[in-house]
């Protein structure tokens, strides 16, 4: 029987960013479930912006959002250039690109984003 988005551990972290990224019009967001993958985090959003700064509008607005849902301040990486923003909450690592740094990286074929994910979506 599979697991349901709200049997997830970062289920809540996931639906506030998700919420966020489409807010933001992110574009071509991706969910991967690392559950049993690594211990690094539960899950790995990753989407993109159009342009620097619309990449860092994105991160600035994930951010915010955390830090209003009264989480800890997540760790982020990447701002000056806004290519690739890693945004870290501890459960969930966010990644939101410029397309072309996104499809060199490829980072959902590294961490197998063509698994089924049916604890995070449902």
């Amino acid at each position: 029987m599979p697991a349901t988005a709200v049997d997830h551990p970062a289920a809540a972290g996931v639906t506030l960013a998700l919420q966020v990224l489409e807010d933001m019009k992110a574009e071509e967001i991706t969910v991967i479930d690392l559950v049993g993958k690594t211990s690094l985090a539960d899950a790995m959003i990753i989407a993109s912006g159009t342009v620097n700064r619309h990449v860092g509008a994105i991160a600035d607005s994930l951010v915010e959002a955390f830090k209003k849902a009264g989480q800890p301040a997540p760790k982020v990486e990447g701002m000056p250039a806004c290519d690739w923003v890693l945004i870290d909450t501890g459960d969930i690592i966010i990644h939101v690109f410029r397309p072309e740094v996104r499809q060199f990286y490829n980072l959902e074929k590294m961490w197998g984003a063509d698994r089924p994910h049916e604890r995070l979506v449902g």
